[in-house]
């Protein structure tokens, strides 16, 4: 695997098509297909070449032995959660994204999985490690949507010689400026709605691994749970990844801009970016991530009256939710991605009304950076 990755996510191998000499690969949209076929195919549930064709690429960028494509990355967390048992417990970052705590909490729990929240950029965590021995250690890094950086050498070193399962999430930094395998996790886990797909008009998920008995419960999982992705969605995203590098490159360039632009405003509180010498976890983030990612949190000094005002002024960022796109989107975490989260953990966690989450796009820069200048004054 020599070639460089802006040539691995154009030419992804097999199109199942070979006769017709087709350079994109055709859509499959069948339910079943004619026993004992070249492919191995008989379910569109259980396998179909759409998959096969997303799963080979998504295992070239991460560079990993296997992948394993889902229909959202809701079912790709629940492929993984549900390999677990009752009386299980799970060690998560306490900043998830927050449909996850929802699973965790007001589904899987209901089955006997245990979960217990921690704040894994603090030392302690380690030793809760140590002590409770958890079935999984289940992580964000960048997080949602506080873009907390999690040391995940560090936590490795501690699990491995446990033989304690790490899945890590990598969807805000995806494998180009991060790749979690490689630092040791047993598990990198992706919606492939956001960067890989890029277009927002498609759902997916994905699970990474090297370890083939992972590889296999994830197959198993899709198969048995229903949780297979549409061959039209597959296409969409594999189309969509070839430009990840181009579309990456210019949103964190972006991102990058918007984050100085906005620390330097006189109601902002505070700007989370990974690469700003003023991130928490700087040292670690620049350590651990080739770039910054393209996703900014701002905390401003507003009400939620205030901020959803700023939100609705902005011409080139909706309002809305996901994130990943070409587009420039703005979000309201408290009401919108983490509104399942209770009150109490949202104040402990610091998601007030005052914090939005910028999802970086493609747009120009001054652009951008104007339209952020004539909604700020709402602030003034």
């Amino acid at each position: 695997m020599n070639e460089g990755i802006s040539t691995r996510v154009i030419h992804h191998g097999a199109s199942f098509a070979a006769e017709t000499g087709t350079v994109m690969p055709p859509i499959f949209p069948t339910s079943t297909f004619a026993h004992g076929n070249a492919g191995g195919f008989d379910y569109t549930r259980s396998g179909n070449p759409n998959f096969r064709i997303l799963d080979g690429v998504l295992a070239s960028v991460e560079g990993c032995a296997h992948a394993t494509v889902f229909a959202s990355g809701v079912s790709a967390i629940t492929a993984v959660v549900s390999q677990l048992k009752q009386g299980d417990l799970v060690l998560c970052e306490e900043n998830l994204y927050g449909c996850t705590v929802r699973l965790f909490e007001q589904v899987f729990a209901k089955f006997g999985v245990k979960t217990a929240w921690v704040d894994f950029t603090k030392p302690a965590a380690l030793e809760q490690i140590q002590a409770q021995k958890p079935a999984m250690v289940w992580l964000e890094s960048p997080t949602n949507p506080l873009l907390k950086v999690i040391d995940l050498d560090a936590i490795c070193a501690i699990t491995q010689p446990l033989e304690i399962p790490v899945l890590v999430d990598n969807t805000f930094a995806t494998a180009l400026v991060q790749r979690p395998l490689d630092l040791g996790a047993t598990l990198s886990l992706t919606s492939t709605t956001k960067y890989i797909n890029g277009h927002s008009d498609a759902l997916g998920g994905a699970v990474c691994t090297n370890d083939p008995e992972w590889h296999q419960k994830m197959v198993f999982s899709q198969k048995a749970l229903g949780l297979q992705p549409s061959p039209f969605d597959c296409w969409l995203i594999t189309r969509g990844i070839k430009t990840l590098p181009l579309r990456l490159k210019q949103q964190m360039a972006n991102a990058a801009a918007l984050a100085d632009q906005l620390a330097g405003h006189a109601k902002v509180n505070w700007v989370r970016y990974p690469h700003r010498s003023d991130h928490p976890q700087h040292q670690v983030a620049t350590r651990q991530m080739r770039a910054g990612g393209a996703i900014v949190t701002v905390s401003f000094n507003a009400s939620q009256e205030q901020t959803y005002a700023l939100c609705k002024q902005l011409r080139w960022f909706t309002m809305a939710e996901s994130l990943g796109g070409i587009e420039s989107l703005i979000c309201h975490p408290a009401t919108m991605t983490h509104a399942a989260v209770s009150d109490e953990v949202k104040a402990k966690l610091g998601i007030d009304d005052g914090l939005v989450r910028f999802s970086v796009g493609c747009e120009d820069l001054a652009d951008l950076q104007a339209d952020l200048n004539q909604a700020l004054e709402l602030l003034a």
